[in-house]
């Protein structure tokens, strides 16, 4: 009778070792991940931060690098052309908690290449290009800023779908844009520059909007997932010893 009564005790002892075991392996298996993913983001962090503050790149040298793969993603860079403000497209965007546009536009260059440059942020009420006459910049331009990489997909299912019939874009898409300005794609550079905060004549577009923001929280990740696994062990082994006693 008692080894009976013993039996069913012992396969509950064993499930029990079985479900605290697996539940350690997946907390420190998730603090792992977090631990590699903190060595990832601190050198994802260095390389940009190295590529930011080097001597700038000219476009050809930033399309040379795409071409090999290489990234440039905020990449120091300089471009000297002339801007097609006629084909300015604009993105929904919010600067210092007010609301308007970036005004991307095509930068023509000595060679007749094509780059969509972000010159900047724009205030709803001056999206018209008539209300900044001054900030229209003819002749030739040299320009500095940070070279962005294009996206191949949309970001997120949360972002809207781009509206090119209404000059209304949501996110990057180089080739709706490209085609919505009716540019020649065989001369269009595969990358955007995201223009520095010099100042324009009149004030818009106001350049320098480029935001560099890569929290890195993975170490609070980690001890938070480490610290659940000894929280574990700690209560595994007390309920274990109360029920040797």
């Amino acid at each position: 009778m008692a080894e009976t009564a013993v039996k069913p005790y012992r396969g509950r002892f064993v499930a029990t070792l079985i479900a605290l075991a697996i539940a350690l392996v997946v907390l420190l298996s998730l603090g792992t991940w977090q631990v590699e993913r903190l060595f990832w983001k601190e050198a994802l962090i260095a390389s940009i931060e190295a590529r930011r503050t080097a001597p700038p790149i000219t476009v050809d040298e930033a399309a040379g690098k795409v071409a090999t793969g290489e990234d440039i993603d905020y990449s120091a860079i300089t471009a000297t052309g002339r801007f097609d403000h006629v084909h300015e497209r604009y993105f929904l965007a919010t600067h210092d908690g007010a609301p308007g546009f970036y005004v991307y536009t095509p930068l023509i260059l000595a060679d007749q290449k094509i780059v969509f440059v972000n010159r900047g942020f724009v205030p709803d009420d001056f999206k018209d290009p008539a209300k900044r006459k001054a900030g229209q910049i003819e002749g030739e331009a040299t320009l500095k800023g940070l070279a962005r990489s294009r996206l191949a997909t949309k970001p997120s299912s949360l972002v809207p779908e781009n509206e090119p019939a209404k000059n209304l874009f949501f996110w990057k898409d180089l080739d709706a844009m490209a085609a919505s300005a009716s540019l020649d794609r065989s001369k269009l550079l595969p990358f955007f520059i995201d223009a520095d905060n010099a100042a324009n004549p009149g004030g818009y577009p106001a350049g320098g909007v480029t935001q560099i923001d890569l929290p890195n929280n993975h170490l609070s990740y980690a001890v938070t997932w480490y610290g659940l696994a000894a929280v574990l062990v700690v209560i595994a082994a007390l309920a274990f010893r109360r029920k040797a006693g």
